[in-house]
């Protein structure tokens, strides 16, 4: 065999190789795609319908980034709505409201800074939340858009050992649910990283013009687990 005939089957080697490297994207892209169409429907306020949400590594996390997209038709005025929980066994380590009076409010550990922002209607929306330990800093990010940032809990750190829902506030771990607190209404993602992401990254993941792969919580891949009337939609159009 001469060299030349080693070269070209060598060459053609690598292009059989690349070729199903390409064809098993494509395919991974595809099944993506479709997990990343899905929803969670909450159809009525009750205290049994939430659904559990399976990290893919302990929230452990002395910085993050949260986006949540979601549509719901209860109006401000109305009542609290919980958007995201995180308890341990002792306390609701990092949770997320939309209070009464329609501010967004970011508990950690107890303690809580909130946001005005323009009334959310039924429509969908994307609320991100940002925070690192080392400043303090905390930054909400509406549809793109950011609110003043502010010093929030510096130095602190949250723990692991806990689980994730949407659909309601546990006030014992995984238990005590209250219905004048569940959401009600349809979430369209939820994201979670282990770092601050740049407002330019953000901004562009409210466009739906690209996506970043979430290593704490990805909507993608993300087991969800539902218990009540929470139902799971696939819509191949988003």
């Amino acid at each position: 065999m001469s060299h030349n005939q080693i070269h070209i089957y060598r060459t053609e080697d690598l292009r059989s190789v690349n070729m199903k490297l390409i064809l098993s994207m494509f395919v991974a892209a595809i099944l993506l795609l479709d997990v990343e169409g899905r929803s969670l429907v909450f159809p009525e306020q009750t205290s049994t319908s939430f659904v559990e949400l399976t990290p893919t590594k302990p929230l452990s996390l002395n910085a993050f980034t949260l986006c949540l997209r979601f549509a719901t038709e209860l109006l401000k005025g109305r009542r609290e709505v919980i958007l995201f929980a995180y308890r341990t066994q002792t306390i609701d380590e990092l949770n997320v409201w939309r209070t009464t009076d329609g501010r967004l409010t970011l508990f950690l550990s107890g303690p809580k800074v909130s946001f005005v922002v323009p009334e959310l209607g039924p429509l969908e929306n994307q609320v991100c939340v940002a925070w690192e330990s080392v400043t303090g800093r905390t930054t909400l990010y509406l549809n793109g858009r950011s609110a003043a940032s502010q010093i929030f809990q510096k130095g602190h750190r949250v723990q692991p050992g806990g689980r994730v829902i949407v659909g309601q506030d546990a006030d014992t771990f995984l238990g005590n649910f209250d219905a004048g607190q569940s959401f009600v209404g349809e979430i369209f993602e939820v994201n979670l990283w282990d770092r601050v992401l740049h407002p330019d990254a953000i901004q562009q993941l409210s466009t739906g013009k690209c996506f970043s792969y979430a290593n704490v919580i990805d909507w993608a891949t993300v087991k969800l687990t539902r218990y009540g009337k929470a139902v799971e939609f696939q819509d191949d159009s988003r």
